[in-house]
């Protein structure tokens, strides 16, 4: 099966995700693509049987690169098998009013791109200090704090379940 894995981040832990399950599927015997959404430009689709898209949430938002990815991609994403994995630090707790605003936060991407993922799965990121600027460091340590108390805020920390990862593409692709 040739699949396309693509994805859209920001500080690197989307792109480590997507290089991770593109490992787990081309050990798996799949031919697979990872591509960064941004560098897609002319890319056929034709050319592939499903896709897996991630892409992180960053102040209620998905990255550029990604509507525009779906929008001009509609018509093969909505007639294919494609895995959504949505990467965000509010995945990684249990506020029901975090995972609503998840929720609502990919309806808004499929109503604006056209593109309706037939599964969206909310993945845990990281909070990675070392890589913000002090104005995201700052915002970050305050999300951190309240989501984690035992968080050391002067370390990065994956938040990432990378066995429940691998089990739910797994069985999306035996699907």
């Amino acid at each position: 099966m040739k699949l396309l894995v693509g994805y859209a981040s920001t500080q690197g832990q989307t792109r480590k995700i997507a290089r991770h399950v593109a490992d787990r599927l081309a050990d798996g015997g799949h031919a697979v693509e990872l591509l960064a959404l941004e560098d897609a430009g002319d890319l056929e689709m034709g050319r592939f049987d499903r896709a897996i898209l991630a892409a992180s949430v960053h102040v209620g938002h998905y990255q550029p690169s990604l509507a525009a990815f779906a929008e001009a991609r509609r018509d093969w994403l909505n007639a294919h098998p494609v895995l959504f994995l949505s990467v965000s630090l509010a995945a990684a707790g249990h506020d029901a009013a975090e995972w609503r605003a998840l929720d609502r936060i990919a309806g808004d991407m499929a109503q604006a791109t056209g593109w309706t993922p037939a599964q969206v799965v909310q993945v845990a990121g990281a909070y990675a200090p070392s890589r913000y600027d002090v104005f995201t460091r700052f915002t970050m340590r305050r999300i951190i704090a309240a989501k984690d108390a035992q968080a050391d805020l002067s370390q990065d920390k994956e938040y990432t379940d990378w066995a429940a990862l691998e089990a739910t593409v797994l069985a999306w692709l035996a699907a």
